[in-house]
C-alpha cells in the first residue's frame, strides 16, 4: 500500500483498538455496564476493520493476469465495503440489541471506577490515533474541506479511518455520558439509553462508508484538475490538434485509465500519426504520474460530425471540444 494509503494511521488505529477492546471488556466484566460490552464490540469490530484495510492493500499490491489485465487495485474499495459491513452488522446491529436489551431490564452499574477509567483512557488512545490520521490526510487534502476529502478521496482507507476515530470518540462520550447518568441517577436505564446512542451513530457512519465505497466500485473519473493536466498534455498543436472527446476511470487509488479520440492532421502519414499517439502517451504520464493504461484513438475532425453526434462532455468522466 502506498503512503497515500495512510498505513500509518491504519497500523496506529489498530494498536489502539485492540488496547481499548480488552480495557472495555475487563470494566464491563466487572461493572456489568452495557455501554462497557457495546463500546468493546465496537473496539473488536474497528480492530477487524483495520486488519481488512491492511489486507485490501496488500491483496492490491498483485500483478495483473490475463484474467484481470487491469490488474487488482480495486479490492482496496471492496475490502473498504466490507468495513462498513462489518460496522454496521457487528458494532451498529449489536449497539442497539444491547441498549434495547438495558433498557428492558436495567440494573446498576457495579465497580463505576472500572468504565468511567477505561473511558478515559479510551478517550486518551483514540485520540491519538485520530491525531495520527489527520496528519497523514492533511499530508494528501490540501485546499479541500474535511466533507470535500471524504467525498472525492481516490484512496478508502483515510477516509474510512477518519470515520471510524471520529465515531469512537464521539461513542466514548456517549458512553461515558450514559454511565455518568447510571451512576448519578442509580437508574441502569440512562446505560441503556447511551448504549442505543452509540448504535445509532455507528449505523449512520456505517451508511456514509457504504455510500462512498460504492461510487468508488462502480468507477470514479479522475478529479477536475488532473483531467485538466491531462487535456493540456494531450495536444501539441501540430500533429495531434485538438481532443475529441474523453474518459477516464480509476482502476485503482494510484491507477488510471486515459480513453480519447484524438484529432490529426488528414495528410499525416501513419508512422507520423503513430509518432504523434506514442509522444502523446509520454506526456500524459508526465503530467500524471497515475495515468497507466492509455488508448488513445486517432480521427479527422469535422464540426459537421461533431454538430450532430452525441457530446461526449454530457457523460460522467468524459470531456468533448
Amino acid at each position: 500500500m502506498s503512503a497515500s494509503g495512510g498505513t500509518k494511521a491504519i497500523v496506529a488505529a489498530l494498536a489502539a483498538n485492540l488496547a481499548i477492546a480488552v480495557a472495555k471488556f475487563v470494566a464491563f466484566l466487572f461493572s456489568g455496564s452495557s455501554s462497557m460490552l457495546a463500546e468493546s464490540v465496537h473496539s473488536l469490530a474497528d480492530s477487524g476493520n483495520q486488519g481488512l484495510l491492511l489486507l485490501g492493500g496488500k491483496k492490491a499490491q498483485r500483478e495483473a493476469t490475463p484474467q484481470h489485465p487491469f490488474g487488482y487495485g480495486r479490492e482496496r474499495y471492496i475490502y473498504a465495503f466490507l468495513v462498513s459491513i462489518v460496522l454496521f452488522s457487528l458494532g451498529g446491529m449489536f449497539a442497539l440489541y444491547e441498549g434495547y436489551e438495558k433498557i428492558k431490564e436495567p440494573h446498576p452499574i457495579e465497580a463505576w471506577y472500572w468504565p468511567v477509567g477505561v473511558l478515559v483512557f479510551a478517550i486518551i488512545a483514540e485520540s491519538f490515533s485520530f491525531r495520527t490520521a489527520i496528519k497523514e490526510s492533511n499530508e494528501i487534502r490540501g485546499t479541500l474541506s474535511w466533507k470535500e476529502f471524504v467525498r472525492r478521496a481516490k484512496a478508502p482507507e483515510l477516509p474510512v479511518v477518519l470515520l471510524e476515530d471520529f465515531g469512537a470518540l464521539i461513542g466514548l462520550v456517549l458512553a461515558l455520558g450514559g454511565v455518568g447518568l447510571a451512576l448519578a441517577t442509580g437508574d441502569g436505564v440512562w446505560d441503556g439509553i447511551g448504549t442505543l446512542c452509540i448504535g445509532v451513530l455507528l449505523v449512520l457512519i456505517a451508511f456514509v462508508l457504504a455510500a462512498e465505497t460504492k461510487s468508488l466500485l462502480l468507477g470514479e473519473s479522475a478529479g477536475l484538475d488532473e483531467v485538466k493536466k491531462i487535456e493540456d498534455a494531450i495536444v501539441d498543436g501540430d500533429t495531434v490538434t485538438r481532443l475529441i472527446h474523453m474518459r477516464t476511470l480509476h482502476l485503482g487509488p494510484e491507477e488510471l485509465l486515459v480513453a480519447a479520440k484524438v484529432a490529426v492532421q488528414h495528410d499525416d502519414s501513419a508512422t507520423e500519426v503513430a509518432q504523434a499517439i506514442n509522444d502523446a502517451e509520454a506526456r500524459i504520464r508526465a503530467a500524471v504520474s497515475i495515468a497507466r493504461v492509455i488508448y488513445l484513438e486517432p480521427d479527422i475532425y469535422s464540426d459537421s460530425a461533431a454538430a450532430s453526434g452525441a457530446n461526449p462532455a454530457k457523460s460522467p468522466g468524459g470531456t468533448g471540444h
